[in-house]
């Protein structure tokens, strides 16, 4: 008897999964897996009522602390991706490993997710899975599958499905972030109505919000201290309050296609405000002037799927030797949907109010008078280089079109 564990969400791609699993592809068993990362309760309630009405065995994997774990590597890392906080793309493979360790776990002979060929999280699973020995199946994508198909194909097999919010847009959310597309979306001049908004409120109003961070980890709000899930969720229901957390994104994917997003993040737009902002209070030019590059490449590889691959773990032991001394704590003002920061303290900040002040005459028994000859000599070179450039001679060219210089011979 053979088996398949399907990535499984109850929606229409992953519910007509289960009986084209058996037909086209010959598994007599499907096994779904739900990795919950912080969906919404109905989602899981609709996914095991679907389930239920398939006769399809479910699992349900609680992988929150481990995503928020995650999360709190990009407040590390300063993650984005062309502008917004990364969610949808760190949570896959947090969802991958869960249901690779149902399969494994059941002894299933392969594992299939509802993916099509379009986007990101095909390669994302896979990514995972092709390191184990199952054999990987996509059905969506192998079999060209089309949304119209798969409504006709449902109603055809009396399948329990809905297109998902009246089918009008396309909702992935987690603990992090809440992604928005399809529809009238798809029209980068379509201004998106109010109602795609859960977790952000109209911008009006303002307050202030404390963060406080322990080796670049959050670890309390406004002198509250808090586990990381709480931590996530209580930023996202108070700044989201403010309007805190909106971007409306043309996201270039990893395939090529320019796609338009949007996107809420109430809690990752804080953590990262107040986040730089303590690292900027204590690492030195230095360091954070390098540490923008592992930036860059490390949100490239999460936004790729690939927070497991050995480079990551270089940037993460990099990152980690500089969050050493990120301890301390980021006040950021949010109103009008803006969030900025105000405040920082840190014991460890690379700063002197005295030096850096303008009523102090000296700086460490430096006078101010020995900066005279390092003034002098700042810009030299590029002033020795623009005199050199401003001598030098440059042919000029024929009139006539040929490009021959007054020097060449024209016979």
């Amino acid at each position: 008897m053979t088996s398949v564990a399907l990535a499984f969400s109850g929606g229409l791609d992953t519910t007509v999964c289960v009986p084209l699993l058996k037909e086209e592809y010959g598994y007599d068993e499907v096994i779904g897996v739900n990795v919950d990362v912080g969906q919404p309760t109905e989602e899981f309630d609709e996914a095991e009522e679907t389930a239920e009405a398939l006769g399809l065995d479910i699992h349900v994997v609680d992988a929150k602390d481990e995503f928020a774990d995650l999360c709190f590597d990009a407040v590390k890392s300063n993650a984005s991706y062309q502008g917004y906080p990364l969610g949808t793309a760190l949570a896959r493979p947090v969802i991958a490993e869960a249901i690779l360790g149902v399969a494994e776990e059941q002894g299933c002979d392969a594992i299939a997710h509802g993916c099509t060929g379009k986007g990101n999280d095909q390669l994302r699973f896979e990514a995972v899975w092709r390191g184990s020995d199952l054999e990987v199946i996509a059905p969506v994508r192998e079999l060209g599958l089309t949304r119209e198909w798969e409504i006709d194909y449902a109603a055809e097999k009396d399948l329990p499905v809905e297109a998902g919010d009246g089918g009008v847009w396309s909702i992935d959310e987690n603990i992090w972030s809440r992604a928005v597309e399809g529809g009238k979306l798809e029209n980068p001049d379509y201004e998106p109505p109010e109602d795609i908004y859960e977790w952000t409120a109209e911008p009006e109003g303002e307050t202030t919000i404390e963060v406080t961070f322990e080796e670049g980890i959050p670890v309390a709000v406004d002198g509250e201290a808090m586990d990381p899930v709480p931590l996530i969720q209580h930023l996202n229901e108070y700044a989201g309050g403010y309007g805190i957390g909106r971007t409306d994104v043309m996201e270039d994917r990893m395939l090529g296609l320019k796609v338009r997003e949007n996107y809420e993040h109430p809690a990752a737009t804080v953590l990262l405000t107040a986040h730089q902002a303590l690292e900027d209070l204590v690492l030195t030019k230095n360091e954070r002037s390098f540490k923008k590059g592992i930036e860059q490449e490390w949100s490239e590889k999460a936004y790729q799927g690939l927070v497991f691959a050995p480079v990551v773990d270089a940037l993460n032991a990099f990152i980690d030797e500089t969050q050493d001394v990120v301890t301390g704590t980021a006040t950021v003002k949010v109103s009008g949907g803006n969030c900025r920061v105000v405040a920082r303290d840190s014991e460890y900040a690379v700063y002197s109010e005295e030096m850096a002040s303008f009523n102090t005459e000296d700086v460490a028994g430096i006078a101010q008078s020995d900066a005279t000859g390092v003034a002098k000599y700042h810009g030299l070179q590029e002033r020795l280089a623009n005199d050199v450039k401003a001598n030098v001679s440059k042919p000029e060219l024929a009139t006539d079109g040929s490009g021959a210089t007054d020097e060449t011979d024209h016979s």
